[in-house]
């Protein structure tokens, strides 16, 4: 269990996965900054399960693709709940399935300004709080993957797919340049979860259709891939950096 004083940044957190790591982080005593861009009636009820169960936790709006977004996003963090010492970069878009030549230009700049630009930028930010370089005293940073950085994602994602290599290779990089400076920096690799992102992409059925090439025969949930998510940023992971750890029920 952490101590009274970690604070964590979960992006992305009013729904699916970074709604699941936002309420088990706060059960497990963080006090969780709420990061959402439109939902904020979502954000504000992750809030309200958090301080039910006699946690802290604040909605913070915010677009991680926008620099002056994230910079707010971390100072408010910081201002209302105390020093940041842990982030969860969650936030993340896909688009309409599909193959490349019909991808659009504009939801290749979404996809990329989301996935491999705001994971940078809340990165820096929280590498900013935590080294001792800038005052700090160490912290934890894991980067929500997903398994299409290794399937490649043909005719559905491949633009996606490669969002997330981007954050593999960003993760193994960043956690060497800040390892000696007590940053920790991981990532969670999930397969098909069960979370309303595939019907936002236009595919509800998807999830259906692909529970029977997964060895476990299923798909799995926001609060299991929250469990490992959790487990990095504990201490029982103190000797973990640069991992990514797959969680795809054996695909």
């Amino acid at each position: 269990m952490p101590s009274g004083d970690q604070v964590l940044v979960v992006t992305g957190a009013g729904r699916g996965i970074g709604a699941a790591v936002a309420r088990l982080a706060g059960a497990r005593g963080y006090a969780v900054a709420v990061n959402y861009v439109r939902d904020e009636r979502a954000a504000v009820e992750v809030v309200r399960r958090i301080e039910a169960a006699d946690g802290r936790a604040r909605a913070i709006r915010g677009d991680v693709s926008n620099e002056a977004d994230v910079v707010a996003l971390f100072a408010e963090a910081a201002r209302v709940l105390g020093p940041v010492t842990a982030l969860v970069n969650n936030a993340g878009v896909s688009s309409r399935p599909g193959r490349l030549d019909g991808l659009a230009a504009g939801d290749l700049s979404r996809v990329l300004g989301t996935n491999v630009a705001g994971t940078i930028l809340c990165a820096r930010e929280a590498v900013r709080r935590m080294s001792p370089r800038h005052g700090g005293r160490g912290g934890v940073i894991v980067n929500i993957s997903s398994a299409a950085a290794r399937l490649g994602g043909p005719g559905e994602w491949v633009h996606y797919a490669a969002s997330k290599g981007a954050v593999d290779t960003f993760t193994i990089g960043l956690a060497r340049e800040v390892a000696a400076e007590g940053i920790r920096v991981n990532a969670v690799r999930p397969g098909l979860i069960l979370t309303d992102i595939h019907t936002t992409a236009g595919d509800p059925d998807r999830p259906a259709r692909l529970a029977p090439t997964i060895p476990m025969g299923r798909g799995g949930t926001a609060d299991e891939v929250a469990e490992a998510v959790l487990w990095l940023l504990s201490p029982a992971a103190s000797y973990t950096t640069g991992a990514i750890l797959d969680v795809t029920g054996g695909r």
